[in-house]
């Protein structure tokens, strides 16, 4: 079922209509999930979880291509089952627990490389942030395009009440400091300054940024803000429970 959204996007002035950059889509899922076994290819409110992502990569105008990479051929074959290309295995050294994104991207360049296609960035699309608002990720290219940053990330606003000028850490005798280091506490939740947190939903990534300075992120970082009316990143099952929730509300919506 195709989503739907009347969320606001404060990208929404990009009027931009397409992209003068060669970006390819990456959706990273390797097997051996811990805190959800098997959560890739798990079904989610009626579809594997997989399936939302590669809805959404194959919706966006603005990606070249989408490729997946992953070690375990039974998600490979449900990604394929959605449409989407799966043009190698990755090798067993880069789905350990402890391998990260940046050398799983750099395999997957390297990868289309060798078969003659050169890019400008990469969409690194995240299985487990599975809500993302209907062109979005168009949105985030065209910002991507237009303020050619090392690199552009999908944030959101926290809550005032984790703003960190109202967290705190504890010191000795059990004396607290504020965490910004601030000596006053801002008094008034008006005055404070908007703070934001990656949400894991898109990272794009100069090539330029990935060979050079090897990172995703880079020196300049263009923040992307999404606004919705819930975050889901799937790490554990209670996780999972409420992402289950939010779907089952949500489809319930759009059928009614």
């Amino acid at each position: 079922m195709k989503q739907t959204s009347n969320l606001k996007l404060e990208t929404s002035n990009l009027k931009l209509p397409t992209s003068n950059l060669k970006i390819l889509g990456l959706i990273p899922a390797r097997g051996g999930s811990k805190g959800v076994p098997g959560k890739n290819i798990k079904p989610l409110a009626g579809k594997p979880l997989i399936a939302y992502t590669i809805e959404q990569a194959n919706d966006a105008l603005l990606l070249e291509k989408t490729i997946l990479s992953t070690d375990d051929e039974k998600i490979a074959e449900v990604a394929r089952n959605y449409g989407l290309e799966v043009p190698f295995m990755r090798p067993e050294a880069l789905a350990q627990d402890h391998s990260g994104s940046l050398e799983v991207v750099q395999h997957a360049l390297d990868f289309m490389e060798s078969q003659g296609e050169v890019y400008d960035a990469v969409c690194l699309l995240q299985v487990t942030s599975p809500y993302r608002p209907q062109g979005v990720i168009d949105d985030a290219i065209r910002m991507f395009v237009q303020e050619r940053p090392d690199a552009l990330v999908s944030v959101r606003k926290v809550p005032d009440e984790f703003n960190p000028h109202w967290t705190f850490e504890i010191e000795k005798n059990n004396r607290l400091k504020i965490s910004t280091g601030e000596k006053k506490i801002i008094p008034r939740r008006q005055e404070l300054p908007p703070a934001y947190h990656r949400d894991g939903a898109i990272y794009i990534t100069s090539v330029e940024t990935i060979r050079n300075k090897g990172s995703l992120l880079g020196d300049d970082i263009v923040a992307f803000p999404i606004e919705s009316p819930e975050l889901i990143n799937i790490d554990t099952m209670e996780d999972w429970e409420k992402a289950e929730s939010f779907y089952v509300s949500l489809n319930g919506k759009e059928e009614s």
